[in-house]
């Protein structure tokens, strides 16, 4: 007798198809193709839990809007007599009284400023809640950064997330030896402070003779030479500008086939760098970076276009994640390592064991139970079931998912709860047929009469899902989604695929007129 084809198998046929498509790179481990990727507890990786030094990036706020005001004064032909700053604010004597509004004016654009003028002087500083902000505002994009730096690396679905007031937790996995651990954690902690610095051509000749707090004294810092330490430079302590404005960093070659970072500045960033260069021409600027002195060229003529470059020695491997970090955004505070774990492959492998014997064992006590409980009814509860594990494999592949210990652990639940809702369809058409019902009145009524309990425990389930991946962090998401995927998997399987395979074989069920074969009953 020829089975009858529906639109419900048709769909369920195509569902299989887009099955085997999309889960084969993952089962087989082909090279083409998006994969699941294993998470830190399943393959290994690092653990990391990061400090923020929020205080400093009250500082470099500070040090930022000197800069900012040294900039303007010289635009506004403003004469300054003394500046001077620190981590409590700003202060700046000018040489002409009528220049105290326009420099108050300019402070009082600055969001959060409290600005006091006294004759010449002018002061300012942060109110607490600007502080407050600052410090909030550093984690927030310490967070950020780190992440951005991370997904440039190369690393998939590196977890990093707040923790606490002033913590964050870094979770990659696929760290397997101590150089790539070495080399992550240099990415993460690296300021990436980019400052093109003035040389203090006057004094520069005295800088192994002089003190810090005497550099000080004249608005000077003294910073070492990144190739050499020994090599000491003598820079203004206010930046010409800082990494803030650049655009854009990427690894070039020199003459010598030398890796170098070029980089490129915004439009506020190249007018203030054409206007130093174009008024220092022979003088040495410095290129700083992190502290440390990469060049100090002479200026031979103007520089327009906003960009430059920044030569040392090293690899391009190194120059490669300078340029990363660069692009990410250097960080606004420092951050310290609090707490490290290292997670091995064998604990992962052993991890990968334990989940696949759980779910592999609890596969097998349903599929036999559905099979003597429910006879050729449990078999094809059984393809469902199988569908429903290959379709949530399928979707975390097309979208690259990582899959981690409670994901596994979510996928072991949705096997029980794919299996409920044909449970629920099974007892539905057992009760109807012993009633004397007609087979096709059982399973149209069966899927009717199921239907509203099914979807009151997918969909009350399912908003718990999204509420934990909403609130949720890295392990907790991973639960969710694998959960959220299983439920939609067994609306299509439960609910549209055996439906279908019941009507396909609906006349062969009646003429078979064999319900204990069919269903496991009598009659």
């Amino acid at each position: 007798m020829r089975m009858k084809l529906n639109y419900r198998i048709t769909l369920f046929a195509l569902a299989i198809i887009f099955v085997i498509f999309f889960s084969a790179p993952s089962l087989f481990q082909l090279q083409d193709g998006k994969k699941v990727t294993l998470g830190l507890d399943l393959q290994g990786g690092l653990h990391m839990l990061l400090g923020v030094k929020t205080e400093e990036a009250v500082k470099s706020r500070i040090k930022s809007i000197a800069a900012s005001v040294k900039h303007f004064s010289e635009r506004k032909d403003i004469l300054i007599d003394k500046l001077n700053f620190d981590e409590n604010g700003i202060t700046l004597t000018l040489l002409d009284k009528d220049d105290v509004k326009t420099i108050q004016s300019f402070f009082h654009e600055i969001q959060g400023a409290v600005v006091v003028a006294v004759d010449e002087s002018v002061s300012l500083s942060l109110s607490d809640e600007e502080i407050l902000k600052t410090q909030q505002q550093a984690i927030s994009q310490a967070i950020e950064t780190i992440r951005n730096r991370l997904d440039q690396f190369g690393l998939t679905e590196p977890i990093v997330a707040r923790q606490g007031e002033e913590k964050i937790l870094v979770q990659l996995a696929g760290i397997k030896t101590i150089e790539e651990e070495q080399r992550a954690r240099e990415l993460i902690s690296r300021a990436a402070k980019l400052e093109l610095m003035a040389v203090d051509e006057d004094r520069a000749a005295r800088v192994y003779s002089m003190t810090q707090s005497e550099a000080a004294s004249y608005g000077d810092v003294i910073l070492e030479d990144a190739t050499n330490p020994q090599v000491k430079h003598l820079v203004r302590e206010i930046p010409i500008l800082d990494g803030s404005m650049l655009t854009d960093a990427h690894v070039g070659f020199d003459e010598n086939n030398r890796p170098l970072i070029s980089f490129s500045l915004n439009a506020e960033g190249a007018e203030i760098f054409g206007d130093f260069t174009g008024k220092s021409v022979g003088k040495h600027l410095a290129v700083v970076l992190d502290s440390k002195v990469y060049s100090a060229p002479v200026i031979n003529e103007r520089i327009g276009g906003g960009s430059g470059q920044i030569s040392g020695n090293y690899t391009v491997m190194e120059a490669k994640d300078l340029a990363i970090a660069l692009r990410s955004g250097s960080l606004l505070a420092p951050i310290y390592l609090m707490e490290k774990r290292s997670v091995g492959p064998s604990l992962g492998a052993d991890s990968i064991k334990a989940s696949l014997i759980a779910l592999v064992g609890g596969f097998i006590l349903v599929i036999v139970f559905m099979v003597v409980y429910y006879r050729m009814a449990g078999i094809i509860a059984n393809i469902a079931l199988i569908a429903n594990l290959f379709i949530i494999l399928a979707v975390m592949s097309l979208f690259g998912a990582t899959l981690t210990l409670p994901g596994m652990a979510g996928i072991v639940l949705t096997v029980g709860m794919a299996v409920d809702a044909n449970v629920i369809i099974s007892e539905r058409i057992r009760e109807l047929i012993h009633e004397g019902k007609s087979i096709h009145k059982a399973i149209e009524d069966g899927y009717a009469n199921a239907m509203s309990a099914i979807l009151d425990a997918n969909i009350t389930t399912l908003i718990a899902a999204v509420v934990l991946y909403a609130y949720g962090t890295g392990a907790i998401k991973g639960f969710a989604i694998t959960i959220s995927i299983g439920i939609l998997a067994s609306m299509l399987t439960a609910i549209l695929g055996t439906h279908g395979i019941y009507e396909m074989l609906e006349k062969r069920i009646q003429k078979s007129k064999n319900n204990l074969l069919w269903f496991g009953i009598k009659g």
